[in-house]
């Protein structure tokens, strides 16, 4: 119904490319937001093939924080629909922003606009205009179990991780004193939080009571704590180490 009383009657008309915020309507429930991964893929495709100009760019931004404040380190239906749209970057010429920073815990449509317009323009200076600019926060790349610890190795480091926000000249004002957001699990996969430290450009991730870890998680919860940035200012994407069904 929204496609044929909006879309429809546009396509055909010359487009540059889309910018796309939504997702929160599909993470009502469990079942639609790993759902998601599938449908989202498909209206993009659609779009596509109704407008006959190829792979247009499609920039889109990934769910906010929202909600209480996590309790556990892993929870929530949004972060399956988050990485539902990361998985959707695997189709040509598609964009993402990272907002799990600028969120708000009462309102689904947060007030900060600016954080996401200036993102979503980094990802479309770099990816569509070929400017080079940092467009991204660090991206999970591997992980490595070293005894009762996990090593997490990144992409997109660019000058840097760094705890807590930088402003322009890189410097986080009231610096905070530990890595959040991390959430650690042995063969039982009960996620618990994780204490973090920074080694160079890797994070070493543990905490007492798993001698023998197996998966690590950064941010996964509706409204998550996690403070790993780049030095460009970017946010950490979430990510899971593991490929493990969610305990429903």
């Amino acid at each position: 119904m929204c496609f044929n009383g909006v879309i429809a009657p546009i396509v055909g008309y010359g487009i540059k490319g889309v910018i796309w915020y939504q997702g929160e309507s599909n993470a009502d429930s469990f079942k639609d937001a790993v759902e998601y991964k599938d449908l989202f893929p498909r209206m993009i495709t659609n779009w596509r093939d109704e407008w006959g100009q190829g792979d247009f760019p499609f920039l889109y931004v990934q769910l906010p924080n929202f909600r209480a404040a996590a309790i556990t380190p892993s929870s929530g239906n949004w972060p399956w629909l988050r990485e539902a749209q990361e998985k959707t970057l695997s189709l040509p010429n598609t964009g993402m922003a990272v907002i799990t920073d600028a969120g708000e815990a009462m309102d689904i449509h947060p007030s900060d606009k600016s954080d996401p317009g200036n993102r979503l323009g980094l990802v479309a200076l770099h990816d569509i205009y070929g400017k080079k600019v940092v467009a991204s926060g660090p991206v999970y790349k591997s992980m490595k179990v070293d005894g009762n610890k996990i090593i997490i190795s990144f992409d997109d480091i660019h000058k840097g991780l760094i705890i807590g926000r930088p402003n322009a000249d890189g410097i986080v004002n009231n610096s905070p004193a530990e890595l959040k957001g991390f959430g650690i699990a042995g063969a039982d996969h009960k996620f618990v939080w994780a204490k973090a430290v920074m080694k160079g450009n890797k994070i070493i991730v543990y905490a007492d009571g798993i001698t023998i870890p197996e998966a690590v998680r950064y941010n996964w919860a509706d409204n998550p704590p996690g403070n790993l940035y780049n030095k460009d200012g970017l946010p950490a994407r979430p990510f899971r180490t593991d490929s493990w069904a969610p305990a429903l």
